[in-house]
């Protein structure tokens, strides 16, 4: 089977632990995590953790099956870049009398639709968002200026669907409780 990038997102309540949890059932199946990133969803009380990781579709679905096995996990899903829109944030700090030396710095930072964050007369603060092949240009770019300090974000995505299939499930959990009473 041919790996691929996947995307998991993953809602749930907020717990202690679960991140734990949740990195054991890769770790399990010789899995690697590529980005992860864990924020408030829209949804008041639940956080979304999305995570990226190299696979196939039958392995990754069972990775589904068993996140959603979690007690505080509400629910997860299973995506392909074409299902998502997603950017990642990078920050490189550069010294600023390397920079000041170039003449095209301006046309690199437009080119690669960056922007600085910071100067210093020691180090300069540049900012690139977009998905991790053009934060990496940037970088491969900005390496000839004796970078200091790289970092990139893990993988922020929010679904094509014009549906939200989380707020789908939570609505039909409401549905059964009020059908038991």
């Amino acid at each position: 089977m041919e790996k691929q990038l996947f995307t998991v997102t993953v809602f749930s309540e907020h717990q202690v632990g679960l991140l734990n949890q949740i990195s054991i059932i890769f770790t399990r199946r010789c899995l690697n995590i590529e980005s992860l990133s864990v924020s408030p969803s829209s949804i008041e009380g639940v956080h979304k953790f999305t995570i990226t990781c190299y696979s196939d579709r039958v392995m990754m679905e069972k990775v589904v099956k068993q996140i959603e096995k979690r007690i505080d996990v509400l629910k997860s899903f299973l995506y392909t870049d074409e299902e998502i829109v997603y950017q990642e944030v990078a920050l490189y700090k550069v010294p600023t009398d390397k920079l000041l030396d170039e003449k095209n710095l301006e046309v690199i930072i437009r080119n690669h639709n960056a922007r600085i964050l910071e100067i210093t007369r020691e180090y300069t603060i540049i900012e690139k968002t977009g998905h991790s092949d053009e934060t990496e240009a940037l970088f491969e770019e900005l390496k000839r200026y004796d970078i200091r300090q790289f970092v990139r974000s893990g993988r922020v995505a929010v679904t094509k669907s014009p549906v939200e299939y989380v707020d789908r499930f939570i609505e039909e959990q409401n549905r059964r409780k009020e059908s038991l009473k």
